[in-house]
């Protein structure tokens, strides 16, 4: 890297990313969490889960159907009666 970000800059470009990573999972359906954990070790639910922990380190308290509510962009059952797919179990439940 030929110019250091500045840390603030760093967190503004980290948060960008983390955003388009969630609109890009939101638009994404068809990809189930299943899937996902099995590809990449991760899912839907995990970024949720350290979304939660991140906000808790940083005094805020989420629910963990508030955190998933902020990764699905709806609240989860609603999201798992409209995309969940076959009888494939969803990983974090």
């Amino acid at each position: 890297m030929t110019t250091p970000i500045p840390e603030q800059s760093q967190t503004e470009i980290e948060a960008a990313a983390f955003r388009k990573l969630v609109n890009h999972l939101r638009e994404h359906t068809e990809v189930q969490n299943i899937d996902l954990m099995n590809l990449a070790g991760f899912c839907r639910n995990c970024l949720s889960k350290w979304y939660r922990a991140e906000a808790s380190e940083r005094g805020f308290d989420l629910s963990d159907p508030e955190a998933r509510e902020i990764v699905y962009g709806m609240p989860y059952e609603d999201w798992k009666a409209l995309y969940q797919q076959g009888p494939k179990k969803d990983h974090g439940a």
